[in-house]
């Protein structure tokens, strides 16, 4: 599967964005997808997974009540809309897709080296 990230941009502090993740392939569906970001001189973190159909969703703490994942296996898409952003949310923003993770309740779920594909990143900076 492919994926191509689109959406990022400069927004203020406390704005919000909606980056999106198309994907081609049947493996999609099939697949709990990620977002991950990683900022300039730090690893790459976890941000959020949701389940094949959509109706399980997975945060790290820091976005939980500001962050929201979505996907669309209709379209191919997969979403995370960003609220009440903040400077240390400013990252390179990539969607993963995970066949062989189990359910967003597996401890994979936020390990990088559990997604099989990758995208290439979107850019989302958070400045006044």
């Amino acid at each position: 599967v492919q994926l191509q990230a689109s959406g990022g941009g400069l927004v203020q502090p406390g704005g919000s964005l909606r980056v999106s993740c198309a994907a081609s392939g049947r493996t999609f569906s099939t697949s709990i997808m990620g977002w991950f970001r990683q900022a300039p001189g730090k690893e790459r973190e976890f941000v959020a997974a949701i389940s094949r159909r959509g109706g399980s969703t997975y945060y790290a703490e820091s976005q939980k009540g500001r962050f929201t994942i979505s996907r669309d296996n209709a379209k191919n898409t997969v979403y995370l809309q960003m609220n009440k952003l903040k400077p240390e949310d400013t990252a390179v923003y990539s969607c993963a897709a995970g066949p062989r993770i189990s359910t967003v309740q597996s401890m994979g779920v936020m390990v990088p080296r559990s997604y099989d594909y990758w995208g290439q990143g979107t850019q989302v900076t958070v400045s006044s």
